[in-house]
């Protein structure tokens, strides 16, 4: 239940403003007409790949924060350079979101696009004040009720509108492209979703004692990722000729099909974009503040408030603007944290082994139907110097891992 509800909470980080509202979509992809299809295909395949590989990073180094990841897997140079990437692009794309949530509450509501951005942020300090555990629950609740509805709309999709392709061929003619090909767009795109994901999912990844579960975690997170924008692409595909003229093209869609619906689906786009804008500002804010929790808190509410001020540029103008650039930057970031997988392959191998063997020897400690002797606990203890994470830090993961694992157990089947 916990990979799931980790694996949830991923999804709800990546989809945002631009997923699921359709603009990112539709000026990276469907301004190509059907090779931008193909590019989506691609861009899923990533997502599910490099899913795996983030959420397993995080949970092989015990992570906190980005910052203790790229100390371990790239040079200081290269690894300050990410970092400085990474707090910009979480910043400049949470803002991004706050603007989205504006747009969003407008188009479906006719509200001032300052309300919704009002009620983005303030919601997001809100949820700032909730254990690190209960924001994982608040991040993921909303990714069932996305995909769910992103299905029905392709089902209408396919029922009621026919694909003209001379009709969408004419008006993917009109967009302008976000970059200068499909196969760039798929890069670049994906280059801007894992600095979008990267910062939190190191903490969502360090979070997991046992790295095959982070591993399944990423996987399913990045599927359901890619499955969004399958969905979301072929939809705006077939309605290529209203949806380029909105703001939130997958919106003005929904409002073709039943009034009622496009209601909850605002609803939902704001509850996503909320969960990506919480996220990065989150992780930002961890990054400067490392565990203490009341700084993380002075942090998280200084740069709400600075996002906040900074989402006035508006929702498309700022996508078209500083996405691709943030995608180019993205880059970087995608080649170290391809390197530093491949190179540990063989020590997580090992570090797999060794949290199976503490694991086993918790158990015996904790569990009062068995027996646990000195020499197993120093075996612990020796076992956890041996491990890649920080000592203290994977003894007392593994610990509460069992701990938890053994209070949930049904009694006398321990």
């Amino acid at each position: 239940m916990k990979s799931l509800s980790i694996a949830l909470a991923y999804v709800g980080i990546v989809v945002g403003a631009g997923l699921s509202s359709g603009q990112d979509i539709l000026q990276y992809f469907l301004s190509f007409g059907l090779s931008g299809i193909a590019a989506m295909v691609l861009l899923g395949l990533l997502n599910l790949f490099y899913g795996k590989v983030m959420l397993a990073l995080g949970s092989f180094y015990q992570s906190d924060n980005h910052d203790e990841v790229l100390r371990r897997i790239t040079h200081p140079f290269v690894g300050r350079l990410i970092d400085v990437t990474l707090v910009l692009s979480g910043f400049i794309i949470g803002f991004v979101m706050i603007a989205g949530a504006g747009a969003n509450l407008h188009q479906q509501f006719g509200l001032p696009t300052w309300s919704g951005a009002v009620l983005c942020s303030a919601l997001m300090i809100v949820v700032s004040f909730l254990d690190f555990e209960k924001i994982t629950h608040v991040l993921g609740v909303f990714t069932p009720i996305i995909l769910v509805m992103l299905f029905v709309i392709m089902l209408y999709t396919l029922a009621k509108r026919p694909y003209s392709l001379a009709e969408i061929k004419a008006a993917a003619a009109t967009l302008v492209p976000a970059v200068a090909s499909p196969w760039v767009s798929a890069i670049n795109y994906f280059a801007l979703c894992l600095l979008t994901a990267a910062s939190m999912a190191f903490v969502l990844g360090g979070s997991i004692v046992r790295i095959s579960e982070a591993e399944k975690s990423g996987a399913l997170g990045g599927f359901l990722v890619g499955l969004i924008i399958l969905m979301a692409g072929l939809t705006l595909f077939a309605w290529l000729p209203l949806a380029k003229k909105a703001d939130v093209p997958m919106l003005a869609i929904v409002s073709q099909m039943s009034p009622l619906f496009a209601f909850f689906y605002a609803l939902t786009i704001f509850a996503l974009i909320f969960n990506t804008a919480f996220a990065l500002f989150y992780a930002t804010a961890r990054r400067f503040a490392g565990n203490q929790e009341k700084k993380t808190r002075w942090w998280f509410i200084g740069l709400t408030l600075s996002g906040f001020g900074c989402s006035f540029m508006g929702f498309k103008a700022l996508i078209a603007l500083l996405y691709p650039l943030l995608g180019y930057m993205g880059i970087l970031l995608l080649a170290a944290v391809t390197l530093a997988y491949l190179k540990e392959q063989r020590a997580m191998g090992v570090e797999k082994k060794i949290r199976r063997a503490m694991i086993h020897l918790a158990v015996c400690r904790y569990d009062a139907n068995r027996t646990c002797t000195k020499k197993d606990w120093k075996r612990f203890a020796i076992l956890g110097s041996r491990s890649k994470a920080n000592t203290e830090t994977i003894e007392k993961g593994v610990t509460a891992y069992v701990k938890e694992a053994l209070d949930g157990a049904p009694q006398g089947g321990r």
